[in-house]
């Protein structure tokens, strides 16, 4: 983390370094590029240095002509200084403030460089150029009294001006300060946004295509170990292979279409209506499982539970899923049982239950990324997920989802 230009700190949590088109500042070693609202305001400053210096002319003229001479020429200097504010804004409010104390034209132009300071530049510099504004109204005073109002009154209308500029200055600043917060924690809101879109993607095609996969091996693995088996098994199960090549082609061939949708190419609109492929919901357990015994696996379902909810059902479908892709790829042959039950305002339950041994283990490589995914579904929909081998020489995939007694709109 950084700190902001000068050392203020912009926001609690975090440390940012403020760009300069927000507040203008500027560097020696590189050129200022004013945008439009720059110019106007750059003018206006001038306008009003210029201005007040002409305000002070009347009080001059009872000076000597050396005198009026130099107040004329640091006056018009002073005002064609303001043009360099944003480059050195220190510097101008030292110089001018100091001239100020005696020299009546440059008044203006300290006024300005105080105020730019003000915005620019943090408390522990902006505070102690404004000490100084008060420091020069001491020799001011004394120098230059006026003579139709006390030094007193003169001297307190002149500490309130200087106050209320710099009191300006600072609200200014603080309120960029505030708008560059907040675009900064909008786009920090907006890539998290991607972040959990591409996360949700990721867990979508783990689980959809990880299913798959290992169909596609249990049945390759079949025609391996029996290449005498009869013509009809042997077609069988090279439909089955077809079949879900093609689903997982036609899966990855959706999940690439939403990440090309949502990245339009230079040109393109962008539309930020991402279409989803058809999820799975619970009614769609007892094809999964139908799937699963058509493979060859020994799957007994129990299903006790009725009304859930489309967001409900999808999150226990792809738990149940991932469930049987595990006891497919490290328990193959071995029976597995799944029970879900589970009442509105109680929560649902499901259990995937499988011996340890397997006749036939599927050799497949993974990322044993898995069950770290299905825990990280359970708790971002709220519930819990445990998994582990029992003293009864079982595996169980347990996991536990709230379901509130009021259907929301993102379960429905």
């Amino acid at each position: 983390m950084t700190r902001a230009r000068g050392g203020d700190e912009l926001v609690p949590e975090y440390r940012w370094v403020l760009p300069s088109v927000l507040l203008g500042d500027g560097r020696e070693d590189r050129r200022i590029r004013r945008s439009l609202r720059d110019w106007v305001v750059d003018i206006a400053m001038f306008l009003i240095a210029c201005g007040i210096t002409l305000l002070g002319l009347p009080e001059i003229q009872n000076e000597p002509e050396p005198l009026i001479a130099i107040e004329q020429v640091m006056g018009g200097l002073s005002c064609v200084a303001i043009w360099l504010r944003r480059r050195w804004p220190v510097g101008l409010a030292l110089v001018t403030l100091t001239l100020s104390a005696y020299l009546e034209l440059v008044g203006g132009a300290s006024v300005v460089a105080l105020f730019t300071v003000a915005v620019h530049r943090p408390f522990k510099i902006s505070g102690p150029v404004t000490l100084l504004a008060l420091i020069t109204l001491v020799p001011y005073l004394f120098l230059r009294p006026q003579s139709d109002i006390g030094p007193l009154e003169w001297g307190l209308l002149l500490m309130a001006l200087i106050l209320t500029v710099y009191a300006w200055g600072i609200v200014i600043r603080a309120r960029r300060q505030l708008i560059w917060s907040l675009r900064q924690r909008a786009d920090i809101a907006a890539e998290e946004a991607k972040r959990l879109e591409r996360e949700r993607i990721a867990r979508e095609m783990h689980d959809v295509l990880a299913h798959r996969i290992s169909m596609l091996s249990l049945h390759a693995g079949a025609l391996e170990f029996r290449p005498d088996a009869p013509a009809g098994e042997i077609a069988m199960a090279a439909g089955a292979i077809r079949t879900n090549a093609h689903l997982a082609l036609q899966d990855l061939r959706e999940v690439i279409g939403v990440l090309r949708h949502s990245r339009p190419g230079e040109g393109e609109p962008v539309d930020d209506t991402v279409p989803d492929r058809p999820q799975p919901t619970f009614a769609d357990l007892p094809t999964l499982v139908e799937e699963c015994r058509q493979a060859g696996m020994d799957v007994r379902l129990d299903l006790r539970a009725d009304g859930v909810p489309e967001g409900l059902g999808r999150n226990l479908y792809r738990i149940v899923q991932e469930a049987l892709t595990n006891a497919r790829k490290h328990a193959g042959g071995a029976p597995v049982t799944v029970t879900v039950t589970g009442t509105r305002g109680k929560g649902l339950s499901a259990e995937v239950r499988n011996p340890l041994w397997s006749r036939r283990p599927l050799r497949l490589p993974g990322a044993k990324a898995g069950l770290i995914g299905l825990t990280e579904r359970a708790e971002l929909a709220g519930g819990t997920l445990e998994h582990g081998p029992t003293p009864e020489g079982e595996f169980v995939v347990r996991a536990w989802l709230p379901w509130p007694l009021e259907t929301t709109l993102e379960d429905a």
